[in-house]
């Protein structure tokens, strides 16, 4: 085939126009489709048509869980973490209208960790010499900014992982007021996600332990307690 040949995509079969191609491992995806999937996700390359077609299937049913979903925690700056403990689920969004963009929403389980990295900037600085040159200072003087950047690991079958910056402007001063405000929001971060995915094991473990029966004290009905403690017949909490 030649190099201006028309393509199809082979996801939604549609014609593919110019420099609207996405490269797959065995076929060709346009720029519509691509769209579509998550924006975490990086290996488009490496994906074959099929995995493809599985993460769009993924991304459709993701529309209900996002349409169902009910923040009851946020934290960030421009890009936000929301948390749904109803349902013990959360996402991530850099936009205001969230749900327009169908953002994953994952299991509090599925975050499996979290890593900050706090990059410092060098560069130096220049002064004008008798001529209007610029020129070194003698000896160097240098300018520093930091940013702080955060990935949550996580366990899903698109993507592994959620980088993004936590400070929205450009931090000039090392123990700043800005700096300490980034260190702030990404201690909060990092201790909400580390406090669900310790709850959801204890959660687990919970689960596997064999639940004996006992006489309830507020109805007298011998009852083995629910997932919450409750007895079955007046609701009461007996244990756990």
């Amino acid at each position: 085939m030649g190099l201006f040949d028309k393509k199809y995509c082979d996801v939604c079969e549609e014609k593919i126009g110019l420099l609207g191609n996405r490269k797959l491992n065995d076929g060709n995806l346009c720029k519509t489709c691509a769209a579509k999937l998550s924006p975490w996700f990086s290996d488009r390359r490496g994906s074959s048509v099929e995995d493809i077609k599985d993460q769009l299937a993924y991304r459709e049913a993701n529309k209900g869980r996002v349409a169902a979903f009910n923040p009851t925690k946020t934290l960030g700056g421009n890009m936000k973490i929301y948390f749904d403990e109803d349902k013990r689920q959360w996402l991530a969004s850099r936009t205001t209208n969230w749900r327009g963009a169908n953002p994953d929403v994952m299991d509090f389980s599925q975050a499996t960790g979290c890593t900050l990295d706090i990059d410092e900037n060098k560069r130096e600085l220049m002064r004008k010499d008798a001529e209007g040159k610029e020129v070194r200072f003698t000896p160097p003087r240098y300018e520093y900014s930091y940013d702080f950047n955060m990935t949550i690991h996580v366990n899903t079958p698109y993507f592994s992982e959620i980088r993004f910056q936590i400070n929205d402007d450009e931090i000039n001063q090392r123990g700043g007021m800005a700096y300490r405000e980034a260190q702030a929001k990404a201690d909060e971060i990092r201790s909400t996600l580390t406090q669900m995915r310790e709850a959801e094991r204890e959660a687990v473990v919970a689960a596997s332990i064999p639940k004996s029966s006992m006489k309830c004290p507020y109805c007298g009905a011998v009852v083995v307690p629910d997932a919450n403690g409750k007895c079955e017949f007046c609701g009461s909490v007996i244990g756990v």
